[in-house]
């Protein structure tokens, strides 16, 4: 048997975070597979350290727009292929997707669009919502099995954010958009931290700057690590590590063991 530690985390700027607690977090927990979100950075514009937080292996999808979006995976072992898209130039200019194929699934490390700034942009995540659901669907029915990491910008369970009443108009909790992360469930994922913990609440993994809702823990759930139904008997654990600094997000890690 094999321990696979799995860890996603939006870090809003790896430059940033370096040094506010990513670092320190990487020689700590040494994950398998590190999967960041919000790089804020194409590779060449980041310290050679910082490119590879020490791992071997690290593939970078970045945004067109210098500083916004931007997703990387680290890995201590090669995976079999790399991909940064499904399909749609769109996404692959944001720098949304890095889709690993390994021995025992195929991984993606999703930057889900925020919807929270107008009309366009909220279109624009549900399209990216129905098509990545397509494409995943696409992909079982060959059979794969699919872990899908990141930070998804949705809640889908009234105990995942502190104020259900008042933020079921925020993007994020919307009820289009919570009804789309049911269907996901249904098309045949998992939630492995709801599957662990069904009935842990006040468990967040984002809080806002500036309302300084850290503190007060008014956080939201919105960064998930769900997987196809063949992985399930290979969970071990998943936890949100909601004391780790270094981000308005958290990491959260699972491990799986093969």
């Amino acid at each position: 048997m094999k321990t696979l530690k799995l860890v996603t985390w939006n870090v809003n700027g790896i430059r940033a975070s370096y040094d506010k607690g990513l670092n320190q977090f990487v020689q700590e927990y040494s994950p398998d597979i590190l999967c960041i979100q919000e790089t804020k950075a194409h590779k060449d514009q980041v310290e050679p350290h910082k490119q590879s937080l020490g791992y071997e292996h690290n593939y970078w999808s970045s945004a067109e727009r210098k500083g916004y979006s931007g997703v990387a995976t680290f890995l201590k072992k090669k995976p079999k292929k790399v991909l940064t898209g499904i399909d749609n130039p769109d996404y692959e200019k944001e720098g949304r997707i890095v889709w690993t194929q390994h021995e025992e699934f195929d991984l993606y490390n999703i930057y889900f669009p925020n919807g929270g700034s107008g009309e366009e942009r909220h279109n624009f995540k549900q399209k990216f919502l129905k098509e990545l659901t397509d494409h995943l669907k696409f992909e079982m029915k060959k059979g794969k099995q699919i872990i899908v990491v990141g930070d998804y910008n949705v809640a889908y369970l009234e105990f995942d954010v502190h104020d259900p009443k008042r933020l079921s108009k925020e993007s994020g909790f919307l009820p289009e958009e919570r009804e789309w992360f049911n269907g996901f469930l249904k098309a045949g994922f998992t939630d492995v931290f709801r599957q662990l913990h069904p009935d842990k609440k006040e468990m967040y993994s984002w809080w806002s700057y500036r309302e300084l809702a850290r503190s007060r823990n008014k956080g939201w759930r919105i960064d998930h690590i769900c997987v196809t139904e063949g992985l399930l008997k290979h969970i071990k654990s998943c936890d949100i590590l909601m004391q780790q600094v270094g981000s308005d997000h958290c990491p959260v890690i699972a491990e799986f063991e093969f």
